[in-house]
């Protein structure tokens, strides 16, 4: 691991230094918050967070003009735990992202390696608190409950937001507020404890200046989905009245006799020059049996509510506010709480904190 880690940071001292010629940028983010979290009956933890407005990563890139509307690039991006100064995943250092490109003015975009799915593409740009944070959607896509995400991956990693091994084409700009993409990926001989899957996704959507509508597919295949493949099915839609913009996006998880159908409404109201308001309501709705257990009656609802306040066009204050409410025997719960939580009882979460983009 110290071997690795040196590797790099020279890497990326290397790059930083070969800017200028290379067309190479370092970048990134750092966020970090105060956090609450109450889990009914189990107490409080508190906590310093990381990534409560956007994840904390530091990123490595780099372009060359090819000539002729072509050019070839590169994405580096490494997930950072800003609270305690280490990786935020031990197995791969460059966890968020990690591919290279050839891209056409014309043609679009192929892309190689590890990136973003389809699905979490398509519900990601509705989600006003850009799925993290106390009030992110990703509470609800969680493998510690019994249901789809659960009985296709186990608890080891998923296809929900990335896949590795993944080959990409992206559609060009200029097609009339028309876009999309499809990705490949191969499972390579993997299992679903190494995180090696076998993905298909499409992604098709239509957007203008205060108006957009989109929709995704992603089947997942690993040695777990042996009765059928892990599908998941992301669409929405978004428009802007000017005093506020407002969100709908629907999202379903689907494997053998178990299905997971979340539902998000979002809104983005700008208070002044440099303050907006944040709103959305979750739900998730749980059907079907996982085995011989029915998960009909596992259901919960989220609301949260949440202020950014710009100091620059690099720096923002915020605070978000979250409430989780379960019902049967769900668990859903705002990360950085203690754990237990008994079925069909209550999450709240409260942060304040600071993000940097630099």
């Amino acid at each position: 691991m110290k071997l690795t880690r040196s590797l790099a940071v020279a890497l990326v001292a290397s790059g930083a230094a070969a800017g200028a010629a290379a067309q190479v940028t370092l970048a990134g983010i750092a966020d970090a918050a105060v956090r609450h979290v109450d889990n009914q009956g189990r107490g409080s933890v508190k906590s310093l967070a990381s990534g409560g407005n956007s994840t904390s990563r530091l990123i490595l890139r780099g372009t060359e003009d090819l000539g002729g509307g072509l050019s070839a690039g590169f994405h580096l991006e490494h997930g950072i735990l800003l609270d305690s100064g280490t990786q935020a995943s031990t197995t791969q250092f460059w966890d968020r992202r990690s591919t290279v490109s050839l891209a056409s003015r014309s043609l679009g975009e192929l892309r190689a390696g590890r990136d973003f799915v389809p699905s979490y593409v398509n519900w990601g740009r509705y989600d006003p608190f850009s799925y993290v944070g106390v009030a992110s959607s990703s509470n609800f896509v969680a493998a510690s409950q019994t249901g789809p995400i659960r009985a296709a991956f186990g608890t080891s990693p998923n296809t929900t937001v990335r896949s590795s091994n993944a080959l990409q084409w992206l559609s060009p700009a200029g097609l009339g507020g028309i876009e999309g993409g499809v990705m490949l990926a191969a499972g390579e001989g993997g299992t679903a404890a190494n995180g090696q899957h076998k993905v298909v996704g499409g992604r098709l959507g239509y957007a203008q200046k205060a108006f957009g509508v989109s929709a995704a597919l992603t089947r997942s295949e690993n040695d777990l989905t042996t009765r059928g493949a892990f599908k998941d099915t992301a669409l929405g839609g978004s428009y802007d009245f000017g005093a506020a913009r407002v969100s709908l996006a629907w999202r379903r998880f689907d494997v053998a006799d178990t299905q997971q159908t979340n539902v998000l409404v979002g809104a983005w109201i700008p208070l002044g020059a440099s303050g907006e308001l944040k709103l959305s309501w979750n739900r998730a709705d749980l059907a079907g049996r996982v085995g011989a257990a029915s998960v009909e009656a596992n259901d919960a609802t989220q609301l949260g509510l949440g202020y950014v306040h710009g100091l620059s066009k690099r720096t923002v204050l915020y605070g978000t506010l979250a409430q989780v409410a379960n019902k049967g025997a769900a668990t859903f719960t705002i990360a950085g709480g203690p754990a237990g939580l008994a079925g069909g009882n209550t999450s709240r979460g409260v942060e304040l904190g600071v993000r940097h983009v630099f």
